[in-house]
């Protein structure tokens, strides 16, 4: 399933202003590892994130790691990997965790305009899913892991790879490697690759740095309704999937209460400044009275920002009745929500309940919820991703974050491991097709990146200059 390529240069240079800064056998490193692994279905359903744990093991290993430094883990089927980079101590510091996750989400070849899991390209665009989240932070990553080999790099503490195999899913490789790894749970603080990143306008120009330092809380319940069916040639007046229409109704029309804290309150002024406009005035505006409801509810029609004015919650799936000709005896929507922190998964089921208003839905809660606290960001760690940033982007002003969706962060911040998100990627947030059809990420994003990491750990953990 793993194959190489040979890469020509001229492909290294499209989309950049400045080729040749980019050391060509690193860039056609990363392409390579890239390709290999974004061409691995890792979907929940295939089982294939030990042979990609194993993969990336094998070219860690090939650039001298030692071996008793590299673990490939087999947790319930699923795969992970752990790789720790030494340092000779100096900074008498522990080490500095960085955080990635081998899965992606399921994709239907029939839907997609191109092959889901076959790396092709356009003039600007790589496609396929996993090609941002989160292929891309873990080929960047272990590709800066082999360079700082081929460097002779020495850290001044050691640096460790933790590669989760079913983030997108029940995170059971998450919690183990949050939870019951003393060794990981050692690091002074985790970067996570899975979020965080420059935001462009759609003409390419750069908005804002964005670094995560918060997450919502991820709960999904499944909603039932049951009845005792029968043939479908004698209706009846109550109807399994009707009474779950109904409750779904209900919840689409909800909007739960505007909530903010410090953090989104400054995310949202900085970068009303930065859009400007109608939208950006009106993320001014919210940032001034979240309680000024012209606003909020402006921002509610906004997929890339309504997340950080309120818990949301969706549903996202669907399965009822049991034959074509006979009346459905249960039906099944899962409703999945996006919790803003301090506020309890009970909280929100009761309202759900109250919202459905029907005490014939049964509500289960499919996995216990992780609720995790804020990470307070660190003047060392913001000026090591701001020189990264400014090496691309002079000037560029970083802003911590809330994430409406879920990472691994949020289980290592749960672990007291403090955690910021600091991807490479910079993209026009409506372009980000992660989760969805035709997942792509802009060539000059990928090659842009390629110093990314080096920059920031060097900072972090190298010798001053």
């Amino acid at each position: 399933m793993i194959r190489r390529l040979t890469v020509t240069l001229s492909l290294f240079f499209c989309g950049l202003a400045a080729a040749e800064t980019i050391p060509s056998h690193h860039a056609a490193r990363t392409l390579e590892i890239y390709r290999n692994i974004v061409e691995v279905d890792t979907s929940k359903t295939r089982g294939n994130t030990l042979p990609v744990a194993r993969y990336l093991a094998s070219e860690l290993l090939a650039a001298g790691l030692p071996e008793e430094d590299v673990e490939v883990l087999d947790i319930e089927g699923y795969g992970a990997l752990v790789a720790r980079y030494r340092g000779d101590g100096s900074a008498g510091k522990p080490p500095i965790l960085l955080l990635g996750h081998l899965d992606v989400v399921e994709a239907l070849p029939e839907d997609w305009e191109r092959p889901p899991f076959t790396l092709t390209e356009d003039e600007h665009y790589f496609y396929a899913r996993g090609s941002i989240d989160n292929k891309f932070g873990v080929a960047q990553l272990t590709s800066t892991f082999i360079r700082f080999r081929q460097e002779g790099f020495v850290p001044t503490r050691d640096l460790i790879l933790a590669f989760s195999g079913d983030e997108e899913s029940g995170m059971r490789t998450t919690r183990h490697l949050a939870y019951e790894r003393p060794d990981l749970r050692e690091a002074e603080f985790a970067l996570n690759s899975d979020a965080g990143g420059g935001e462009m306008t759609a003409a390419g120009v750069p908005v804002i740095y964005r670094v995560q330092a918060a997450e919502k809380t991820y709960a999904t319940w499944e909603m039932t309704t049951t009845n005792p069916g029968g043939h479908s040639s004698r209706p009846r007046l109550d109807n399994a999937i009707y009474d779950l229409a109904d409750a779904i109704k209900k919840i689409q029309g909800h909007r739960f209460p505007v909530r903010w804290s410090e953090m989104t309150l400054a995310y949202f002024k900085e970068t009303g400044e930065m859009i400007g406009g109608e939208l950006g005035e009106t993320m001014i505006a919210f940032s001034r009275d979240p309680t000024d409801t012209d606003a909020s509810d402006r921002l509610f029609r906004e997929p890339s920002f309504v997340g950080s004015t309120r818990t949301t919650c969706v549903v996202t799936m669907l399965h009822a009745g049991h034959a074509e000709n006979a009346l459905p005896q249960s039906a099944t929507a899962t409703v999945n929500c996006r919790i803003f922190p301090g506020v309890p998964a009970s909280d929100v089921e009761q309202v759900l309940r109250q919202v459905v208003a029907n005490e014939s839905v049964q509500f289960n809660l499919l996995q216990e919820p992780t609720e995790s606290p804020i990470s307070a960001t660190r003047d060392d760690v913001m000026a090591a991703v701001a020189r990264s940033v400014h090496q691309r982007y002079p000037g560029l002003k970083l802003l911590p974050y809330m994430e409406s969706g879920g990472t691994d962060g949020m289980h290592y911040r749960r672990a007291g491991v403090p955690t910021w998100a600091i991807s490479g990627i910079f993209m026009n947030p409506d372009e980000v097709f992660a989760h969805g059809l035709n997942e792509r990420v802009p060539k000059a994003a990928f090659y842009g990146a390629l110093d990314h990491w080096s920059t920031v750990l060097k900072t972090l953990a190298g010798r001053a200059e």
